[in-house]
Formats: C-alpha cells, sequence, structure tokens
C-alpha cells in the first residue's frame, strides 16, 4: 500500500514531464514560439541551462531528471510536429492563439518564481528594459523584409538562432529566421536528416551553447532577481508580438474562433501549472 503511494507520484511527474517537453519540442518547431519560454514557464530552465553550462560536473545530477523532458522534446520536435505544422499552414492564426494563450496563462507562476528571492525596484527595471529592447529587435525583424539563400555560414547561423532560442527565453529561432527567409529550408533539412543542414546547424548550436550558456548561468547565479524579471519581460514582449491582431478584427467569426482557443490554451496552462504544484518533485 505504502508503495502504491510512492510509486504514484513518480509515474504522475514522468508523465507531466515528458507531455511538457513534448509542449517544448513543439515550440521550437512553431513559428513564433520559443521553446526557452516553455522551459521556463515550467520550470526547467535553470537546470537546463546548468547541465549547458557544466556538462560534466552536472550530468550526473540533471540528466536523469531531465530525461523524461528530453524523450517529449524528441516527440513534440520530430513526431508531432508535423501534425500541428500542418494546422499551424492551415489554421496559423488559431494555432498560434492557442500557444499565446498557453504562454499567457503560464505568466503568473513564472512572475511568481522571479519573485522567490524577492523583488526591488531594480527587478522592475530590468523587466521594462528588456520588453523594449524585444519590440524593437522583433518589430525590426518584422518590418525588414529580407530574403537569403541557404549556404554553410547562413546555416551556422540558423543553429545560433537555435541555441539562442533555448538561452535566451523569448528569442523564438523562426522569428528570427523567417524574415530571412532561411525557416523553411532549415526546418525541412531537420525534418528530412539532411546532413548539408545538420551539420553546419549542429556546430553553430553548439558553440553558441559553449560561448554563452556559462555567462547565462553565471548571470543567474549572482543576479537572480533582474536575471529572471528580465525574462518575464522578454517573455511578455515576445508573446505580445506573435498575436495575429489582424485576424482578431478581420470577422466577427474569426475574432470568436480565436479568442476560443485563447481561452483553451490559458486553461490548459493553469491546468498544468496545477499539476506542477500538486506533483511532488523528486530530488
Amino acid at each position: 500500500m505504502d508503495t502504491n503511494k510512492k510509486s504514484s507520484p513518480s509515474v504522475s511527474r514522468l508523465i507531466l514531464q515528458v507531455f511538457q517537453g513534448a509542449l517544448i519540442g513543439l515550440g521550437a518547431v512553431l513559428p513564433g514560439i520559443s521553446g526557452g519560454v516553455l522551459c521556463v514557464v515550467f520550470g526547467i530552465y535553470k537546470p537546463v541551462m546548468e547541465l549547458l553550462s557544466h556538462p560534466f560536473k552536472n550530468f550526473k545530477t540533471h540528466v536523469p531528471r531531465l530525461i523524461p523532458v528530453i524523450i517529449g522534446m524528441g516527440i513534440g520536435f520530430l513526431g508531432i510536429a508535423n501534425l500541428l505544422a500542418y494546422f499551424l499552414n492551415r489554421y496559423p492564426d488559431t494555432s498560434v492563439c492557442l500557444f499565446v494563450g498557453l504562454i499567457g496563462g503560464m505568466l503568473p507562476s513564472l512572475f511568481r518564481e522571479a519573485g522567490e528571492q524577492g523583488r526591488t525596484k531594480g527587478s522592475f527595471i530590468s523587466m521594462g528594459i528588456a520588453m523594449v529592447v524585444i519590440f524593437v529587435l522583433l518589430g525590426t525583424l518584422n518590418i525588414l523584409s529580407v530574403k537569403i539563400e541557404p549556404s554553410f555560414v547562413w546555416l551556422l547561423f540558423c543553429g545560433f538562432c537555435l541555441a539562442l532560442s533555448v538561452i535566451a527565453p523569448g528569442m523564438s529561432f523562426s522569428t528570427l529566421l523567417m524574415p530571412l527567409g532561411l525557416y523553411t529550408p532549415f526546418v525541412d533539412g531537420i525534418g528530412h536528416l539532411d546532413m548539408s543542414v545538420l551539420i553546419p546547424g549542429g556546430i553553430g548550436a553548439l558553440v553558441t551553447v559553449i560561448c554563452l550558456a556559462k555567462a547565462v548561468n553565471s548571470l543567474f547565479d549572482h543576479h537572480y532577481n533582474l536575471a529572471f524579471h528580465a525574462i518575464v519581460g522578454i517573455v511578455i514582449a515576445a508573446t505580445v508580438m506573435i498575436i495575429p491582431f489582424g485576424s482578431f478584427v478581420s470577422s466577427a467569426g474569426q475574432f470568436a474562433v480565436n479568442l476560443f482557443w485563447l481561452v483553451v490554451g490559458v486553461i490548459a496552462a493553469l491546468v498544468l501549472d496545477y499539476f506542477n504544484q500538486k506533483v511532488p518533485v523528486e530530488k
């Protein structure tokens, strides 16, 4: 009887982490969504960064905890992503609204986690500056519409953007690559396991992780308040930038559909947050 009580939370946590990983994998693929944002809202961003910044030191302690998430990411990235990519192409606005609702519904828990070590005036200044920077950056990328032919150097850049979308939540690699015309060939190459895409992309991602992961992790260790509130600002700005405002005003029917899926995303996020708090974390 006691054994069942102990094993039940373990199974629940495993299922929850695999599901969260699948959503992160989807977020990494779908345009406008950041896998890093979902890592943050699901509470696994810090352990991921600790593992990336000190892989040998933290391998034994962090990898077992992250294996279910990694499996889920593989399922979401390679499996379900193709199905949802179809819906994204067929119903782009409603698909994005679902993810906007998911991220928006997680913002309260994200803000709560940012204030775990208290809040200062600097915390809100950090959040405000981060929001402005992201609004300017993503707004500029939306205005500029330059098309580039894929090459080894540009595929290195694609790998850099992919890694950056995990290291810097809110920096969706699709948002960075789509204005340059590199998103579709890069994702198609990954989906078809094209080595001419995977090799330069992998090199770019690896170099980015090596160069930036330790710096970001150190920032969290020494300036948790400022760093986490900056991420909250990044998440808010990046989420606002992907809302399909145009479709909301196109017709009453489309407004109702978008609003419905937005609410569904918020409810799903609140349910996930509820289980996150109820299901004990194994240490």
